[in-house]
């Protein structure tokens, strides 16, 4: 039960990113034009990437492969779009349900922050392609 609990998370955890990848490849431009109004240096290519570190570290994260390398990517990609897109701080204090609005996304993104490092520290789990792997003698965690 507890290898089917672990898979059902990850799947959970994973859905939003993979979703996320999958609608910026679709909404490039605006994506990255919206990217540059935030800020965002060179927005192409970083928008380049954060599709890349969705879609690899979401698969990654469902097939249980290389976990901790697919949580460290989100993780980073979390981290970056917090910083620039729920930068709430920033906002005028009489734009108050703008500025709870990113509260709650921030607060959001923090707690998958937190799901992505307990993923690094504990790995996919028994139902897993890593778990797979170390059963058959191929590397560690």
């Amino acid at each position: 039960m507890k290898g089917l609990l672990e898979l059902v998370g990850r799947l959970a955890l994973s859905a939003i990113f993979l979703a996320s990848g999958v609608q910026k490849i679709f909404n490039f431009d605006a994506t990255a034009e919206l990217m540059a109004k935030e800020g965002v240096p060179e927005p192409r290519y970083l928008l380049i990437a954060a599709i890349a570190a969705l879609i690899v570290g979401s698969v990654l994260l469902i097939v249980g492969l290389k976990t901790r390398l697919g949580a460290t990517m989100l993780f980073c990609f979390l981290a970056l779009a917090t910083y620039w897109f729920h930068d709430f701080w920033n906002l005028p204090a009489d734009m108050a349900d703008k500025v709870q609005g990113e509260q709650i996304h921030f607060m959001k993104n923090l707690a998958l922050m937190g799901a992505m490092l307990f993923v690094i520290e504990r790995g996919a789990g028994a139902m897993s392609l890593d778990a797979k792997r170390r059963a058959h003698g191929h590397g560690h965690k």
